[in-house]
């Protein structure tokens, strides 16, 4: 995210595969439904105790009765597996793309959003976020580079398409200008940057039918190699772009994929004012995340019917397609900034004690997320595909400590400013900190 906001690093990730209407006794016996869809949920910052606490409840919420009923139901036919670890270092991009490939970041060459390459150049043109542009000389040795698969390679990462001059984004909105260059100085497409294939290549490459929603067009990255500038590997990507201006929604969110609570009259509208008055993204606000997510929950719903994201055009049910949540990451980070709350809501998102009890704002995003996952679930029994889908339920990569105590909110002991106790601060700040759920240097 282009918004940073310093946080512990989270030790847990939820991983529950519920395979829907299979019971664990025919589960067992091998007596599986013939699975032709597979539908991936990644929600973001999610840990296996959130998920053990919303499913079986907890004192002080609700009444100590299950908060997540949806999640819960298909907990009680699926397979909880809780022998896995996010990605090492652990964030968006090298979480995703370690679903997708089932490497480490070591193996992919992922390691974050931005990082650094020897073995690549720098881009024609200083990138949206200041990845800056230089020379490159075909042929030659790589002068290396920061790599950057963030907002910052998009046209224009203040619109919710990232500026794509047509539809509503997606890989129409990367700015070729903005890409590192290879040894021949032709620009690195998010999905060539992947050094090992993707389960979306090896489906697709079986003439399977894919989609994917995220965040950042750079994410299209899910597709996996495929030599050339075409992501041909997602038929279809869709990215509102997250930390785009959420002043934009009004006018540039695709009415068709509106939930109901961020509408007026039909018409896109955040329900947080005070976020949009003052120029944030979606990011920093509870309730405007939920709408961002919203749009994607919509594009899965149409995807189950046999339409594109969008509704526009009839296609068919993909073998493999998903999305990403962010409600449940922004409630376990967020500190909000933009005076009193919304009522339900609290100040300050995570966790109020050891044992995960959520505060009122991450309650809130936990509620949400569930929701959503009910309709898909609704939308496969509607269209007859619940006996045929399986659905995994995934975290990337946790979010803030569990324990608040290990929460230091002035960032006193994040490893850049330890390290500046002995370094000069010339040094200091050439270690490049990246500091978010964890910290590089």
């Amino acid at each position: 995210m282009n918004r940073k906001l310093r946080n512990g690093v989270a030790l847990g990730a939820l991983v529950l595969g519920a395979l829907s209407m299979a019971s664990m006794q025919a589960y067992a016996a091998a007596k599986r439904p013939h699975i032709k869809h597979v539908l991936l949920i990644s929600v973001d910052g999610m840990h296996a105790l959130d998920y053990l606490n919303c499913s079986t409840g907890i004192a002080g919420v609700n009444s100590g009765k299950p908060y997540c009923p949806n999640l819960a139901a298909l907990g009680t036919t699926g397979v909880n597996f809780l022998n896995s670890q996010t990605s090492r270092p652990s964030d968006s991009f090298p979480g995703l793309m370690a679903l997708m490939t089932g490497g480490t970041p070591r193996t992919m060459g992922v390691n974050y959003d931005v990082a650094y390459d020897r073995a690549l150049n720098p881009p024609a043109m200083t990138s949206g976020n200041g990845n800056p542009g230089g020379a490159c000389t075909s042929g030659a040795t790589p002068s290396g580079t920061t790599t950057e698969y963030d907002e910052g390679i998009e046209i224009d990462q203040t619109k919710l398409n990232g500026g794509a001059p047509s539809g509503d984004g997606g890989v129409n909105a990367i700015n070729p200008m903005f890409l590192v260059r290879d040894k021949d100085c032709s620009p690195v497409y998010p999905w060539n940057f992947i050094r090992v294939n993707t389960i979306f290549g090896v489906i697709h490459a079986a003439k399977g039918y894919t989609a994917w929603s995220d965040k950042h067009a750079s994410y299209s990255s899910v597709g996996g190699p495929t030599g050339s500038t075409s992501n041909t590997n997602v038929d279809d990507y869709f990215s509102p772009e997250i930390n785009s201006d959420s002043a934009n929604f009004a006018t540039e969110a695709p009415t068709q994929l509106l939930i109901p609570a961020c509408s007026a009259s039909g018409k896109p509208a955040l329900p947080d004012q005070a976020a949009v008055t003052a120029g944030d993204d979606y990011t920093g606000s509870f309730q405007n995340i939920q709408c961002y997510d919203g749009l994607k929950v919509n594009a899965i719903i149409n995807e189950i019917k046999g339409t594109n994201h969008d509704g526009t055009a009839k296609t068919k049910v993909p073998e493999i397609f998903g999305m990403n949540f962010q409600a449940v990451s922004i409630g376990e980070k967020l500190i909000y900034q933009h005076g009193a709350v919304a009522t339900g809501y609290s100040e300050s998102g995570g966790y109020v004690d050891s044992v995960g009890t959520p505060s009122a704002s991450l309650l809130q995003e936990i509620e949400f997320i569930d929701t959503s996952i009910g309709q898909m679930v609704t939308e496969l029994t509607t269209e007859k595909l619940i006996d045929s889908t399986l659905i995994i339920i995934t975290a990337k990569h946790g979010q803030s400590p569990v324990d608040s105590s290990r929460y230091v909110k002035d960032g006193s002991d994040d490893p850049a400013t330890l390290l500046s106790t002995f370094l000069a601060p010339s040094e200091n700040s050439a270690i490049g900190p990246t500091e978010d759920d964890v910290a590089l240097l």
